[in-house]
């Protein structure tokens, strides 16, 4: 089992939601927060002196519904909004808009192909095809006719989706921008996720001299997490 190299007292935990604090589920909305997930967070919030924050592609809201009240400071939509503490306000980047047609053109393949959504952010949206696989190539098909880079966007594969993210926003920005705040200030940042959009918060945490770790690569799967997370709560796997 991974133990952490330093104690809490010099530790800030940083965390991706979907497929690592909580299984991935069928569609965004059918997620389950495990027993015993959330008392696990709260007692790891108190260990940390508040220095815990989710970091997630979801928007702020969705954090708030599933984790009401836990985490200190959420990054949601990779950092596209952050609220740095439960007083703060959401602070928004101004970001470039979807192009309609890009839109249009999505909503017109999940016609097609039931079980297939559009997830719609504030800057960007998520294609899914989970749900029913014969829309991917349509998806793909359609995402290749976009101009994403000139128009201010990426694109990038997530868990049995593409993803339309704006340029210049990552879960690493998130992460240094979270870290430069009271109570995560002056700690060592611990990034936990499960995608290839999580891989910039690893690398991140690992250069602001923290550590970084992904589900299946380090653990494998999110209930062994969750398990390491509930030793983590009852002082168990801190080093000196």
């Amino acid at each position: 089992m991974i133990q952490v190299p330093f104690p809490p007292s010099k530790a800030a935990l940083l965390l991706d939601f979907d497929g690592t604090l909580v299984d991935i589920a069928p569609t965004p909305e059918s997620v389950i927060v495990p027993a015993g997930l959330t008392e696990d967070l709260l007692r790891l919030k108190d260990l940390l002196g508040g220095a815990l924050a989710i970091v997630t592609g979801r928007p702020i809201a969705q954090i708030d519904h599933f984790l009401p009240g836990i985490p200190y400071a959420v990054a949601g939509e990779h950092g596209v909004a952050v609220r740095k503490s439960p007083v703060h306000d959401v602070d928004h980047r101004v970001l470039p808009a979807v192009p309609a047609d890009w839109l249009g053109g999505a909503e017109d393949i999940v016609a097609r192909y039931p079980g297939a959504s559009v997830e719609r952010k504030r800057a960007g949206m998520v294609l899914h095809y989970r749900q029913n696989q014969d829309a991917e190539p349509a998806f793909r098909s359609l995402v290749g006719d976009w101009a994403a880079e000139p128009n201010g966007f990426r694109l990038q594969d997530a868990h049995m989706a593409i993803e339309l993210r704006p340029l210049g926003v990552d879960k690493g920005g998130a992460v240094r921008e979270l870290m430069a705040e009271n109570p995560f200030q002056g700690r060592l940042p611990l990034f936990v996720g499960d995608d290839v959009t999580d891989m910039d918060g690893v690398r991140t945490a690992r250069q602001m001299g923290g550590d970084g770790w992904l589900i299946p690569d380090d653990f494998p799967d999110a209930a062994t997490f969750r398990r390491w997370l509930h030793d983590l709560s009852e002082g168990h796997g801190w080093g000196a």
